[in-house]
């Protein structure tokens, strides 16, 4: 076959067009991770390190509402800074040191800042609803961090889950996960409530950090027929429910501190009722010690929360 002298030519030139799209592509990926001085401009760079299978992954904050592209609240809303709107200009965090360690983002959440630091980036936007309150709070106050109960980066965040939430919680709080385990108590472990359905993790009405202002109406929210107004009020009830009831749990029947009737025999004394102390040490015999094990005030006063029966004065009916 006899070559014409333009084919070599026109070779070359199709290799040299090829060769210009490939560096307008490479230089295309370039401009999505374009990085100056102090920033990286977009995700890319950080997920090359923190992807999925590696030590500190983060792939898993594009399930969030916190990775979405473009939306308001997120952090990714600009499309520029990306996790830097979080963790700070951190262009020095894609090199390794000398001994092959690598310098912290500006914001780590971890101990290398401390919790003011970290709390004040995620207050930057979460500065609304319950989140008023939280200057001066009891967590503020124990110097609690956002990430000590939250997982930014996953999918699921287990304190947002009614299943999972009470386990975030129970890392600090380990005598309240022991009165959930006793006979009598409310049904965290099952499910059917959680923490945050009394508490206020943020920034409580009170010492208890509850959802309401006082004990007794946050007790209402779930025992509304507790509430009264009763024609005969039965007066520890509208004090506080706690001085009859251990909230998060009892060895005694209706998660009461002490069993009837040495519960009711911290108050009521023999004035006026034959009100004789029924303890372990003043039961001398069997016949004495049938009192103590069997009887109880609510045989007769059943209706120990108040009653509106007109004849209802002793809350036996």
């Amino acid at each position: 076959m006899i070559k014409k002298p333009g084919h070599r030519n026109s070779l070359n030139s199709i290799v040299a067009f090829l060769g210009l799209l490939c560096f307008g592509s490479l230089a295309g990926a370039d401009e999505v991770i374009e990085t100056t001085a102090e920033y990286s401009k977009g995700a890319n760079q950080c997920m090359s390190c923190h992807r999925e299978g590696r030590d500190m992954a983060a792939h898993e904050i594009f399930l969030t509402p916190m990775g979405i592209s473009g939306a308001a609240n997120s952090p990714f809303a600009d499309g520029n800074h990306d996790c830097e709107t979080c963790h700070g200009p951190s262009a020095a965090h894609r090199k390794k040191n000398k001994d092959g360690t690598r310098p912290s983002p500006s914001i780590a959440f971890n101990e290398t800042n401390t919790a003011a630091e970290q709390n004040e980036v995620c207050m930057g936007c979460h500065n609304d609803g319950n989140m008023i309150h939280w200057t001066g709070s009891m967590h503020e106050e124990e110097e609690v961090a956002c990430v000590n109960c939250h997982a930014v980066h996953a999918a699921r965040d287990p304190v947002m889950d009614k299943i999972t939430q009470q386990e975030v919680c129970f890392a600090c709080h380990a005598r309240t996960r022991a009165d959930t385990f006793k006979p009598s108590s409310h049904p965290l472990r099952f499910g059917s409530m959680t923490c945050s359905d009394c508490h206020n993790p943020h920034a409580g009405q009170n010492d208890s950090l509850l959802v309401r202002s006082t004990v007794n109406d946050t007790c209402y929210l779930c025992h509304a027929e507790k509430r009264g107004p009763f024609l005969w009020e039965h007066a520890p009830v509208s004090e506080d429910c706690t001085l009859c009831h251990n909230a998060h749990g009892s060895n005694h029947a209706g998660i009461l501190k002490q069993r009837s009737p040495l519960l009711c025999q911290q108050c009521h004394s023999s004035a006026g009722h034959p009100a004789t102390a029924y303890t372990s040490e003043s039961a001398e015999n069997s016949f004495q010690q049938r009192f103590l094990l069997i009887r109880s005030c609510g045989n007769c006063h059943a209706q120990v929360h108040g009653s509106n029966h007109p004849s209802g004065v002793t809350i036996t009916r």
